[in-house]
């Protein structure tokens, strides 16, 4: 019985990994700058706020998906259609131009920006994970 739960346990966890893995390769796709390459080379905060507020508005409504789900499936599912919510979220908001440009203002590293966009993705997150109705 023990064996049961720890094997339904790992299998929920490994894949719940795979999943923001598989978002963090996605989300530097969506965005219009290198993402890795701003964070890890040139220390731009900014686009580590934003990097990270995304992070954790996917895991929101993956936690939910964990939680509230009724098979391994249902889970997947409920997890994919995070991900695609928290994608087209970021994809959006990087496409705006002129003065409310997301683009230029992380590559420039505009903390403030950053901050809101972190704050912005959680957001995006916790109505993502509500709307998760059962």
């Amino acid at each position: 019985m023990l064996i049961d739960f720890l094997l339904s346990f790992s299998l929920f966890f490994i894949t719940t990994v795979a999943l923001v893995l598989l978002f963090l390769v996605l989300y530097a796709k969506v965005t219009p700058y290198d993402d890795y390459q701003m964070i890890f080379a040139e220390n731009n905060t900014a686009s580590a706020l934003g990097f990270g507020g995304a992070i954790v508005g996917l895991c929101i409504p993956l936690h939910s998906a964990l939680v509230h789900s009724i098979s391994y499936i249902d889970f997947v599912i409920w997890a994919g259609v995070a991900i695609v919510v928290q994608l087209l979220f970021a994809s959006i908001m990087t496409r705006f131009g002129g003065k409310y440009s997301v683009d230029k203002h992380i590559q420039d590293g505009n903390v403030a920006v950053g901050v809101l966009m972190a704050s912005l993705s959680i957001a995006i997150g916790l109505l993502n994970a509500g709307s998760m109705s059962y």
